[in-house]
């Protein structure tokens, strides 16, 4: 059971509230927009690019979205240095450029604009358009979490885990994750009930972990949907549940995940939670083994000696379908 890893660049753009005379945005009134933006109101100016980079109440062009960002952030609106940043990170109207994406973006960050801090923090994090330095991205997102964005508080809580950037410290770690689970952050969820079930940073408790790994699971994460189903199959925290086990095992398995393949087809080997299917192990078998999963590969080859010839051809059809199907 692994912890998951970091949530990288939030590529969301900001809404507006209007402070200037009338409300283009809200009306998508854009010649009132461009009438004000054309007088020189920088917010006027951000939110006519807005609308040019989304095509609202005009054709999307990403061109003149760029056009009025700038004269928006030049003024210092806040708004536009994030989002001409993040034109400038994802090369919409202009070439990508991340050193330029780190200027837009600092310039926000600077005034507080906690998605702007995020996203700071994660150019430092992988060092695009700056030197990789973890202190400084422990900085911007330590800004952004404590201004209430959930992947920061995410990814605070991985950097507190795994001691990067920051001393290690498991309380820390889920102090933070349990803040971003608590905004519906689904791969929250899962950390801080992957940390409940190891007991790091919190006294170990089954129950718990079964409560965070479902409330993941449900929100379709496929690690949490598996550590689910085996909190299920051996009974830890929950009642011990066949039926249970073999659905999110099933769930899990539709997104790939090779340790839920492998435990289906024991399942189905072994009449488990559901009737017993020698074509139906040896496929889901084979599925997990393309993973490189040795159990899976053992697996096969022992169902393999109580099959008949046709009953491995369907076998195998049926792994060849549902790669297909999958891929």
């Amino acid at each position: 059971m692994k912890i998951l890893q970091k949530i990288c660049f939030v590529l969301l753009l900001t809404t507006f509230s209007s402070v200037y005379g009338g409300s283009c945005f809200e009306d998508k009134d854009f010649d009132d927009c461009r009438e004000k933006a054309e007088q020189g109101i920088p917010l006027a100016q951000s939110v006519l690019g807005y609308m040019y980079n989304e095509g609202i109440g005009v054709p999307q062009d990403y061109k003149e979205a760029v056009k009025w960002y700038r004269l928006a952030a030049e003024q210092g609106d806040s708004s536009a240095q994030y989002n001409l940043g993040l034109n400038f990170y994802k090369g919409l109207g202009v070439l990508q450029d991340y050193k330029e994406a780190v200027k837009w973006t600092r310039l926000a960050a600077e005034q507080g604009f906690p998605q702007a801090q995020f996203n700071l923090g994660d150019m430092y994090d992988k060092g695009q358009g700056v030197l990789q330095d973890d202190k400084q991205a422990f900085k911007w997102y330590r800004l952004a979490a404590e201004q209430g964005v959930a992947q920061a508080q995410y990814n605070l809580g991985l950097m507190y885990y795994n001691g990067q950037g920051v001393l290690q410290d498991y309380k820390e770690s889920v102090k933070w994750t349990r803040l971003a689970a608590e905004q519906g952050f689904a791969e929250a969820k899962y950390n801080l009930g992957l940390m409940y079930s190891s007991g790091q940073g919190v006294p170990q408790d089954d129950k718990e972990a079964v409560k965070w790994y479902r409330k993941s699971a449900e929100q379709g994460v496929p690690q949490a949907q598996y550590n689910l189903g085996v909190m299920y199959d051996s009974g830890q925290g929950v009642l011990q549940d066949d039926k249970q086990a073999f659905k999110w095992y099933m769930k899990s398995t539709e997104q790939g995940h090779a340790g839920a393949q492998l435990n289906l087809g024991a399942m189905y080997a072994q009449g488990q939670g559901v009737l017993q299917d020698y074509v139906m192990a040896h496929m889901y078998f084979n599925i997990a083994a393309v993973s490189g999963n040795k159990n899976a590969i053992k697996g096969r080859g022992r169902i393999e000696k109580m099959m008949t010839s046709s009953q491995l051809e369907e076998a195998q059809k049926l792994a060849r379908e549902w790669m297909q199907k999958h891929q």
